[in-house]
């Protein structure tokens, strides 16, 4: 592939160069880990030091009570690690039905009764054991320093921090830790998280074993019950993650990989599975059918996905079956190219994610997804540790009736995942670290991201930077505010029940791109960081 270097879309951003690469959604984050790299650490240390500062520098979308994906190429295959959280133990129907109705369909949205076992520090750990070079206390400090001493409070987060407040600030713990003068912090206020500093130095120097077995875990599950919640010291120390073998399809010439259930991966794998069946090649990247088409077969794997995925335990179909290269091409044969349909898809939600990628002159590379799930997660937060818990909760079914019965909440499983780090490859050999964060967008980034790249030939930042839709449900579409009317136009004659959406943090997802060149010894990787978020992609020799 040899990608043009124009850039059509408005973006204040170019591609980054470089043999060792990080990109992140903010600056200071991209920074922590190339200072890993520089120390002579790994692409895991590199990716650790930039998700412990995420946690900081964008708590709206993840923090240190979060879950964890990440795929890393090791110079020699590709390994997947789910490092998603389970149930409480106490967790069954009745545990909600006889709290909140019997018509209770899902857990709450937030408080504590949304908090599962948080998986993120569990996977920084056993990343880190069989990746890391470097002490893991060494590779969390720059995060701690900066919790410590404070920041700049950026503007996109802020954005969502003020818009968080009214809904969280009786939640326990939260107005106490993220709004220091009873209310959020202002674009470019000092904003500080001492708490969070000391909990990150008793990570590192416990690796990880303050978290699920020490003094961290008895402050945390000790606050969650003092406020009725279930989740126990047992919970904790039960807590693993899993190293899995990626899911993947051949798309064009390459093959994209993608984590199995739990998550929602598989959804952008089965689009593409459909969308492959059509030369979208040979229509311009802006073309209104190239775009139906996509739309339509996000609609199918959607309709598939909120139906069937769940724990693997738990699904009545395997992800081999819902890949089958025939079931998926009589899927793609249900796309009518004139008009828009109903596939009977959810809404998937929306979301608080970040993603990031790292990649060092030793080949290694790494996608890499931490999440709160809803902007602040649970809105729950231990105060004494600065530990902000996710709601992943809420994911549950509590209904026997429900659309996806596979996915009924019980003891020690783990819920429906929306987070969804992607990597490709060719022949064999690492391509591209890739992710979008934002809910059910992720899989729809991942395919028009890619659309853009391997059928259109767009480089890594103009496929970023391009105008993105996001599918909701029925005939609903939205669409960025820098879309060509034209697009627009187009797409509402086909009969998409089109919206114009202007903000693109939380609707139309961000992403980070590590692309490996073909010939790496000499000119390494590209990098792009999206312009919709306050990130960078940053390099070293």
């Amino acid at each position: 592939m040899n990608p043009s270097y124009q850039f059509p879309y408005p973006t204040p951003r170019l591609p980054v160069f470089g043999r060792n690469v990080v990109a992140t959604s903010h600056a200071m984050a991209a920074q922590a880990g190339l200072l890993m790299l520089q120390r002579g650490g790994s692409a895991v240390d590199a990716a650790l030091a930039g998700a412990a500062m995420m946690t900081l520098v964008e708590p709206v979308s993840n923090g240190l009570g979060s879950d964890l994906f990440a795929m890393v190429w090791d110079g020699k295959q590709l390994q997947g690690l789910n490092a998603s959280g389970q149930a409480p133990q106490a967790w069954t129907p009745d545990y909600f039905t006889q709290r909140y109705g019997n018509d209770c369909a899902t857990p709450p949205v937030r408080g504590v009764d949304s908090v599962t076992v948080p998986g993120m520090v569990g996977g920084w750990v056993a990343l880190h054991q069989r990746h890391g070079r470097l002490p893991l206390a060494d590779v969390l400090e720059p995060a701690a320093e900066l919790a410590e001493k404070g920041y700049a409070v950026p503007v996109v987060v802020q954005q969502k921090w003020a818009a968080a407040v009214p809904l969280l600030q009786q939640q326990p713990g939260f107005a106490e830790v993220f709004m220091p003068h009873g209310r959020a912090p202002e674009v470019g206020e000092h904003f500080a998280m001492p708490a969070a500093a000391r909990t990150l130095r008793a990570i590192g120097k416990s690796q990880g074993q303050a978290f699920y077995q020490g003094e961290l875990a008895e402050a945390l599950t000790g606050f969650v019950q003092q406020h009725g919640g279930a989740l126990s010291m047992a919970d904790m120390q039960a807590y693993q993650p899993e190293w899995v073998t990626p899911i993947a399809t051949p798309y064009r010439d390459y093959t994209v990989h993608e984590m199995p259930p739990n998550g929602q991966g598989i959804a952008a794998l089965m689009a593409l599975g459909m969308v492959q069946h059509f030369d979208l090649a040979s229509m311009a990247p802006d073309d209104t059918l190239a775009h139906h088409i996509q739309i339509e077969a996000m609609k199918l794997a959607f309709a598939d996905v909120y139906r069937h995925v769940a724990d693997p335990h738990a699904m009545a179909l395997s992800t081999e079956q819902l890949l089958d290269p025939d079931y998926l091409a009589q899927r793609a044969r249900l796309i009518d190219l004139k008009k828009a349909q109903v596939m009977g898809a959810g809404d998937g939600g929306r979301g608080g994610t970040i993603y990031l990628c790292a990649a060092d002159a030793n080949g290694m590379m790494v996608s890499l997804i931490q999440s709160n799930y809803m902007g602040f997660g649970s809105g729950v937060v231990e105060p004494s540790t600065g530990i902000s818990l996710h709601n992943r909760g809420h994911a549950f079914a509590v209904s026997a009736h429900s659309a996806n019965a596979s996915n009924r909440v019980a003891p020690g499983k783990r819920p429906f995942h929306t987070i969804i780090p992607g990597f490709l490859s060719r022949q064999g050999e690492p391509v591209m670290a890739f992710g979008v964060m934002g809910a059910n967008m992720q899989p729809q980034g991942h395919l028009q991201t890619l659309v853009r790249m391997l059928d259109h030939g767009q480089n890594v930042q103009t496929a970023c930077d391009a105008p993105r839709w996001r599918f909701y449900e029925g005939k609903v579409l939205n669409l960025e505010g820098t879309m060509a009317p034209q697009l627009a136009q187009g797409l509402m004659a086909m009969g998409h029940e089109v919206s114009v959406i202007q903000d693109s943090y939380q609707d139309f997802g961000a992403g980070q791109f590590i692309w490996r060149q073909p010939d790496f010894a000499q000119r390494g990787y590209v990098a792009a960081s999206d312009p919709r978020r306050d990130g960078a992609a940053a390099a070293w020799m």
